[in-house]
């Protein structure tokens, strides 16, 4: 009988043990798993400060305006690469400006023109380039965006309207004061760059 009781008290004693230990990684598990939730939360957030003075302010989920933010960054890199005058410094400022917002299929792009004498027949004939943007749809999903614009080149000689648009994908990186947004254009190639119109100036 104390032997029986001995073996029941020791099967007890041993079922306590392994309910606590189960309890504790369970116990643990959800600790870890909602101190995850809100580490990422906070990442999320920002915060604001009021005239350099730390009061807590209101956090803002960085994601909600993120789209917008895709769409402004496209729109400041097409800016940057396409809006040009005839000043080799203001061109080389303009571009080096954009190769921060683009990966190497830029430079691919800006190399290519640069030996085809886009640049320098922007120089010779006096050029000034100013693009208008008429919509950039984004997909979210899948980081692939398209831009539509057009471009305007006026000549000495002619005014020139061209259609452009382009394609690329998104990659966020971490923001920096060359890259606000904490975003880089990857794979980016032109798919249309056809003149609309030409009309030509009175020269006389």
């Amino acid at each position: 009988m104390i032997i029986k009781n001995i073996e029941a008290k020791i099967k007890l004693a041993t079922f306590i043990s392994f309910g606590s230990f189960i309890c504790a990684i369970v116990m643990s598990a959800i600790a870890f798993s909602v101190s995850f939730r809100m580490v990422s939360d906070s990442r999320k957030s920002i915060y604001i400060l009021n005239n350099g003075v730390p009061l807590q302010a209101a956090q803002t989920d960085m994601q909600l305006n993120r789209p917008a933010e895709y769409r402004a960054h496209i729109d400041l890199f097409h800016s940057l690469f396409f809006s040009l005058t005839p000043d080799d410094k203001f061109i080389e400022y303009q571009l080096k400006k954009a190769m921060y917002l683009v990966d190497e299929s830029g430079v691919q792009q800006y190399n290519n023109l640069k030996e085809n004498g886009y640049f320098n027949s922007i120089l010779s004939s006096s050029s000034v380039l100013t693009l208008q943007t008429d919509s950039i749809s984004v997909d979210i999903a899948s980081h692939h965006f398209r831009y539509y614009g057009k471009l305007k080149i006026d000549r000495r000689s002619s005014t020139v309207l061209r259609s452009l648009i382009t394609e690329g994908y998104l990659k966020d990186i971490p923001r920096s004061d060359n890259n606000p947004h904490g975003v880089l254009i990857t794979g980016w190639k032109t798919l249309e760059n056809k003149d609309l119109e030409d009309v030509q100036k009175n020269t006389f």
